[in-house]
Order: C-alpha cells, then sequence, then structure tokens
C-alpha cells in the first residue's frame, strides 16, 4: 500500500487557512475517486474536498472546527500501488480538478447529505435535473430520483422526513438551525456596531433623465452586447466620481491610525436564493467606463447568485454599496462593512409630483425620485465629509451625462 497526502487546497491569493466544518468519512472508510470527503470554509464561502484517488482514508489530521493552512496536510488516505502510478501521471490536474470545490453546481447541505448517505456521486449528482431557481436541484428532485432508482436512506427514510415536518407542522414551528454564513453575518453585523460610531445622512436625488435614458437605450443595448443595462452599472460610477472628490471616505481605521487606500475597490451587497447576502467586490473600480462597469457587474452578481465566486473576489473592499431598491424598500441605515468606514443604500425610484424650477419659472411635473442613506463611521467621519459626499453623490446622479458613451 501507498499514502497520499491531502493537503488544503489553495483558494486564492489572499486566502491563507481554512476551517474545518466536517468530515463525512471515517478513518478506515474506503473511499472512491470524487467521493466528498470534507467540508470546508472560508470567511462567507463554504468549500467541499472530494478524493482524488481510490482507497481508504487512513488517518485525520485536522479535526471538525480546527483550520487547517494552505498546503498543509489534513489527512492521510491509502491507495493501492497498482493505482501509483496512474496517480503520479495525474497528480497536477487531480489536484486541481477534485480537491477544490466544485462551484458550477450549487448543492444544500440537506441535498448533499442525502447524497452521502445513499451513495450517490458527485458525477451523479450532476446528471439530475434540478427544478430549482437556475436548475437549483431541490430536496423533491433528489428523493425523487431516489425513489426512481429504488435506493436507500439509510437512517432516514422518506417516512421519517416527512412525519418530522407534519410534526413541526402540527405544533405551528419550524426549528431551523441558522447556516454558517448567517452565523457570521449576525457575529460580523454585531461586531461592526461595537466597532463603528454609525451615523446615517439621507438625500434625494432626481434620476428622471437617467431612468429615461436607459429605458431608451437598454433593448438595443442588450441585443448589441448580450449584457443586461442595470442602472447600478451608474450608481457605482457616480460614487466612485464621489470618492475621488472625497479621497477620505476611501479609507480604514487600525487603532488609531487612519489608513488611506490609494484604489477603490467597490462592494456590491448581494442577496442570495437563500436569503443570506454576500459582496462581490469591483477591484480598482474608477479604471473601468460605463460598458465595463456594467459588464463586470452582471458578472460578479451572475456568479454571486449561483455560488461561483473565488474567496479573493469577495475580499479587498473599499466602499460598500447596497441597493435596497431591490427589495422595494425607499431608504434604510445600512451598517458598515469592516474595516471600511462607509457605506451608501440606494432607495426604490418612485414617480414623485415635484416642483421644478427654471429661469422662467417654476412649475410642477413627474419626476422620478430616490433617497439615498450614507452610514458613516463618526471617529473619523465627521457630517462635512459624510454629509457632503452624499450631497455630491446625488449631484453626480441627477446631472449624469445621457451622451455618456457606453462603450
Amino acid at each position: 500500500m501507498a499514502e497520499y497526502n491531502l493537503t488544503l487546497p489553495a483558494m486564492g491569493e489572499s486566502i491563507a487557512e481554512a476551517t474545518i466544518i466536517r468530515w463525512l468519512k471515517n478513518e478506515g472508510d474506503i473511499i472512491k475517486k470524487e467521493d466528498l470527503l470534507v467540508e470546508i470554509a472560508t470567511d462567507k464561502i463554504d468549500s467541499e474536498i472530494y478524493s482524488p484517488i481510490n482507497g481508504k482514508l487512513k488517518k485525520i489530521l485536522i479535526t471538525s472546527n480546527k483550520v487547517a493552512k494552505v498546503g498543509s496536510s489534513i489527512a492521510i488516505l491509502e491507495i493501492e500501488l497498482k493505482n501509483k502510478l496512474k496517480l503520479f501521471e495525474d497528480k497536477e490536474s487531480t489536484h486541481n480538478k477534485n480537491s477544490i470545490l466544485y462551484m458550477n453546481r450549487f448543492y444544500s447541505p440537506f441535498v448533499r447529505f442525502i447524497a452521502h448517505k445513499t451513495g450517490i456521486s458527485i458525477s451523479e449528482l450532476n446528471s439530475i435535473p434540478g427544478t430549482g431557481e437556475n436548475n437549483r436541484l431541490t430536496k423533491r428532485d433528489i428523493i425523487q430520483y431516489i425513489q426512481s432508482k429504488k435506493h436507500n436512506l439509510i437512517s432516514y427514510s422518506i417516512s421519517n422526513l416527512n412525519s418530522m415536518i407534519e410534526d413541526n407542522q402540527e405544533r405551528n414551528e419550524t426549528i431551523i438551525e441558522m447556516d454558517r454564513i448567517r452565523k457570521l453575518t449576525s457575529i460580523n453585523m454585531i461586531e461592526s456596531k461595537k466597532i463603528s460610531a454609525h451615523v446615517t445622512s439621507f438625500i434625494e436625488a432626481d434620476v428622471t433623465n437617467i431612468v429615461h435614458w436607459r429605458n431608451k437605450i437598454k433593448d438595443s443595448f442588450q441585443k448589441e452586447t448580450g449584457e443586461k443595462f442595470t442602472l447600478m452599472s451608474i450608481f457605482v460610477e457616480c460614487v466612485i466620481k464621489a470618492i475621488k472628490d472625497y479621497p477620505m471616505i476611501n479609507i480604514s481605521v487600525n487603532g488609531s491610525k487612519i489608513i488611506k487606500k490609494k484604489h477603490i475597490h467597490i462592494g456590491l451587497a448581494t442577496a442570495l436564493p437563500n436569503g443570506t447576502l454576500i459582496v462581490p467586490v469591483i477591484k480598482y473600480a474608477d479604471s473601468y467606463n460605463l460598458g465595463g462597469l456594467i459588464k463586470i457587474i452582471n458578472d460578479l452578481i451572475r456568479r454571486a447568485r449561483s455560488h461561483q465566486l473565488k474567496p479573493e473576489e469577495i475580499q479587498g473592499g473599499t466602499y460598500t454599496i447596497s441597493n435596497i431598491g431591490s427589495f422595494g424598500n425607499l431608504f434604510g441605515t445600512p451598517i458598515i462593512h469592516q474595516p471600511q468606514v462607509a457605506i451608501i443604500a440606494i432607495g426604490l425610484i418612485q414617480k414623485k409630483l415635484s416642483i421644478i424650477e427654471t429661469p422662467n419659472g417654476d412649475f410642477i411635473g413627474i419626476r422620478h425620485k430616490l433617497y439615498l442613506s450614507h452610514s458613516y463611521d463618526h471617529r473619523v467621519i465627521d457630517g462635512v465629509l459624510g454629509g457632503g459626499f452624499l450631497k455630491t453623490v446625488a449631484i453626480y446622479l441627477e446631472k449624469f451625462n445621457c451622451y455618456t458613451k457606453i462603450i
């Protein structure tokens, strides 16, 4: 017999370690190539490691809830000698393909648990049609698949699962354990309120010209480029311009030291289908024109919602934008994303009767307006800076050049 050291794979330049959530195989278990071995987690992203070989799990080196360094051994696998040569030949591609999270399709912990207990491999799981959003595999899908294949759930039969659900319904309550992302979000939000002295300012902005311009060109733009032209790209561009005018918004705090950032990295707070929140980051956001912003924003949000982001793509933000208008909210008091010092929330666009001032007198007209909410850390940002920045964002929105070249 030969041994194979299973190491924690690299998950991006800025990721140095991960937490072992749980092992799905025990020491001494026979394992097959592509069997799910262990669930791991970095900040906000859960990953999985699959077996690169056929053999046996000889020894677990890093147990559940322990932290492992990237590149360090987390387990020792035992392989047959006849497979050793093949393993050596395929070592590089096998490590990259099978050890890192299969991110091309998301599976909930419940679905993964059933697959593990019924012996469904990752390749078989990938072949099962899904009826959920974006072809996501639901609990019903995998149960129906198991029934059709006449698999047996080892310790949980279908009737037991249904009776558990019915029992909870009869008691008029359902107990839901927070998933890891929700737990991390809870901790981070509480810590942010403890760290930063939050102050929130509000302003109303007239975005009529932007709305009309976007409605006029969106269809032709999508036909020409294949990209959906959302208003978020314009919001991001106006925020970037305001940050250039007020660079002390683009800072962080370390003790009594203020760290001024050289580059602008914009985080986009994005709601996932399961209700949790993730913040993909547009790195070097000020280097893009409007067309580039449209493309990268669509890509980041699309991959965020399908759980395909790389760990480094949710790190390094210097300022965050939250689009609460997508939930139908007018305004709110967003919580600062540490270690940043400010965050802006964009409210719902509404048609309003407004007084319009002109050189020839005032008149009443219908305008598209929204509220902007700006939360900032009062330890380092006073009202003059925080409020002035917010006013400038509104001015850039109202004076947006509707003859801007997108591409």
